[in-house]
């Protein structure tokens, strides 16, 4: 599991990222608003606790932020904020789950997998990534264009899939290095780019000069 902790509190932070490294889980550790969502943007996390009292910002703020980019990642306050008020406008505001400090980290992880285990359906539901005639099935690795089937690398499906996720916006070759060719051969990010673009047609991937790559938007054809 990925967790992303979003949590100030030295004492606590620790204690947590000691916790979820024994456990076996991969965590990022920010004390701040800052940058939170580029890197929810940037990268694929299976949970999110976030603590409210930020030195940056109320992180109910964040949350909506978070929600109205698009993302639907599990979040789990962690909070010494009690009220039903304050509990009440957390849900409200796209929380799938509220914990009051200080809490037993037995109970902690019971919550954490019960929110991953109800946005299980949710996620089978949001597997498919469609560019006009181009689909990718997240879940399978699989890809087929016009009906046809595409076998891609794992850096080029990884290269495709961080495209179609994102859609929206230009991602900067910065970003599609750092997510991608960690995974890669060796080979650079325009080899990548033109050995898919082979494979997929040329009409799906634009080249924004000097920033980077986005996805065309193209209707499926009839």
């Amino acid at each position: 599991m990925k967790i992303l902790l979003i949590e100030d509190d030295l004492v606590i932070g620790r204690a947590l990222l000691t916790v979820f490294k024994d456990e076996g889980h991969q965590v990022l550790w920010l004390r701040s608003a800052n940058g939170v969502l580029e890197r929810l943007l940037d990268e694929d996390f299976d949970a999110v606790l976030l603590d409210l009292g930020l030195p940056d910002g109320d992180g109910n703020d964040l949350l909506l932020r978070i929600r109205n980019a698009g993302s639907m990642v599990p979040v789990l306050i962690i909070t010494a904020r009690d009220g039903l008020n304050h509990r009440l406008k957390g849900f409200n505001n796209g929380a799938d789950d509220y914990l009051i400090k200080p809490f037993e980290i037995p109970e902690l992880l019971v919550r954490l997998r019960a929110i991953l285990r109800r946005s299980g359906s949710q996620s089978e539901a949001e597997v498919l990534w469609t560019s006009g005639d181009l689909v990718l099935e997240e879940k399978r690795m699989r890809v087929t264009w016009e009906g046809a089937p595409v076998t891609l690398s794992k850096t080029e499906f990884g290269l495709l899939l961080a495209l179609m996720k994102q859609s929206h916006r230009v991602l900067t070759r910065a970003e599609l290095e750092r997510r991608v060719l960690p995974f890669s051969d060796g080979s650079t990010l325009d080899v990548h780019i033109s050995n898919l673009r082979k494979k997929i047609g040329d009409g799906h991937i634009c080249t924004v000069r000097g920033v980077g790559y986005m996805m065309k938007q193209r209707e499926k054809s009839i």
